[in-house]
């Protein structure tokens, strides 16, 4: 009896140390279970960093350059300067010429795709024999361009959301404040989109203003004898022209004078 009891109580001390044991993974289950969602997320946002870490090795850079020098040819630079770009698959996308008392200026604004920028450069210097002006930058939008991205998934997957949501709505209240916010949303992602576009517009064609200019030579023309003599001639049959012209301008006053000079002889002839 008394073995009997003894092995009893060791089979109750096992069972009590078994449920013990299991009662942590069960809660272990529940827990994990309750968390799925959570879980996945954390997942999901790691395979995302890592995506963008993958992409970030892709720089997006955007080259601009500024370059002034003086030609003796104003024709043939312009030539030469459309010929690369259409050598170099670009285009050009301002165009304006100006003239001072001193100089004839032509100013060009290029874009050329930014692979062929540094050898469209190295063609267009090549005729230049001294540049005033130099001044290339590269700037890298690399951080904003993947910046604009991540934000602008999260909104697209709010957009999602909201759709989803206003097909739900039962009230029309619900159903406006649904719409105003998908409005917003939408709105955001039309501006993201568009700040994309026109990064990678410049990331893909490159900027380069050219201005180059000629020194306006001032002529003076000296005239021979012969020339001064016969303008002088011309001026002096002007002048006579000039003359009459005047006076007949004032007729009136020059009969006055000999009227009154007349009179006056008359009264001291009279006199005498």
């Amino acid at each position: 009896m008394r073995t009997i009891l003894v092995f009893f109580g060791a089979f109750l001390l096992f069972v009590s140390c078994n449920s013990k044991g299991e009662n942590p993974n069960s809660y272990g289950e529940l827990k994990t279970s309750g968390n799925f969602d959570i879980t996945e997320e954390i997942v999901e946002a790691s395979e995302v960093a890592q995506e963008n870490k993958e992409v970030a090795i892709e720089r997006k850079l955007i080259k601009t350059g500024d370059i002034s020098f003086e030609t003796d040819d104003l024709l043939e630079t312009r030539n030469h300067i459309e010929q690369a770009v259409k050598k170099y698959n670009g285009y050009i996308s301002a165009d304006n010429e100006y003239k001072s008392s001193q100089n004839i200026t032509s100013n060009l604004t290029v874009r050329i795709p930014s692979e062929s920028f540094d050898d469209f450069l190295n063609e267009i210097s090549s005729k230049v024999e001294r540049f005033d002006n130099k001044n290339i930058s590269v700037n890298d939008v690399t951080e904003q361009f993947l910046d604009i991205q991540a934000r602008l998934k999260v909104k697209k997957e709010l957009e999602q959301r909201y759709s989803e949501i206003l097909k739900k709505a039962s009230s029309v209240k619900e159903i406006l404040e649904v719409e105003r916010e998908l409005t917003n949303v939408r709105s955001d992602i039309e501006s993201m989109e568009g700040r994309l576009k026109y990064l990678q517009n410049q990331v893909s064609f490159s900027t380069l203003t050219i201005r180059f200019y000629k020194k306006e030579v001032s002529k003076t023309y000296s005239k021979s004898f012969g020339r001064r003599i016969a303008d002088a001639f011309g001026n002096g049959v002007d002048n006579i022209k000039w003359f009459f012209i005047g006076l007949v301008n004032i007729w009136p006053f020059i009969l006055l004078i000999v009227l009154l000079i007349i009179f006056i002889k008359k009264r001291i002839k009279r006199k005498e």
